[in-house]
């Protein structure tokens, strides 16, 4: 064996659990971001307060993040989906994968900035259907640390995103795998035993059993 072949060969043994172990580092990217997205859109996200015209009184309300920021939770569903897709396919599916993963990322991203920044766009009747008749003011106070939990979880969807558009070309997946695991296994026939010439015994039981069936033997 060359000295050339020995060095592609040991870079291939190097490379192979090199590839897996980036695909497990997206696999996880994409499932924590969508779990701490999702606990994040659980939380409380802002204290709402409403003033409304006299002679209601103001009203205060606890926002979650479901209600700042509904693309949070849809955001992580679809990441924690996503952790799934990137093992099961290959090829340009994985890249658009990526694709979709980053852009998810992105979003959380926002969202997460504006509820820690206060830039949530907030409306009397998203918070509450029992405003009152008449217009309202509504003012907030930002929760700062579910917010960023939501902003932590976008940066890491968007390195997942990446990860898997740069690096997903290369990396295993169960397609090939388990494709034909379902198949019969293919059987061989046996080969053709040789007919040996027929003996005047044999024309003999024939015709017995022709008369059994009730044939005429002599047709």
């Amino acid at each position: 064996m060359s000295g050339a072949s020995r060095g592609s060969d040991a870079a291939a043994t190097v490379g192979k659990p090199s590839t897996r172990r980036e695909l497990t580092v997206a696999v996880l990217l994409c499932a924590l971001s969508g779990g701490l997205a999702l606990s994040s859109s659980s939380q409380p996200w802002a204290d709402v307060t409403i003033t409304r015209e006299a002679p209601l009184p103001p009203t205060s309300e606890v926002l979650s993040g479901s209600q700042a920021a509904p693309l949070v939770g849809a955001c992580g569903l679809l990441l924690l989906a996503a952790a799934v897709a990137v093992i099961a396919v290959r090829g340009v599916g994985r890249i658009a994968v990526g694709l979709v993963v980053a852009v998810a990322g992105g979003v959380l991203g926002w969202s997460g900035l504006r509820g820690v920044t206060g830039g949530l766009d907030l409306d009397a009747t998203d918070v509450s259907s029992a405003v009152g008749l008449g217009r309202a003011q509504v003012t907030s106070d930002p929760v700062v640390g579910w917010a960023a939990l939501a902003l932590v979880a976008g940066v890491l969807a968007v390195l997942a995103g990446l990860l898997v558009v740069l690096r997903g070309r290369s990396w295993p997946g169960m397609a090939r795998r388990y494709e034909r695991a379902g198949a019969p296994a293919r059987t061989t026939p046996a080969p053709s035993r040789p007919r040996r010439p027929e003996s005047p015994e044999d024309r003999h039981q024939a015709a017995w059993k022709a008369l059994d069936r009730g044939d005429d033997p002599t047709v």
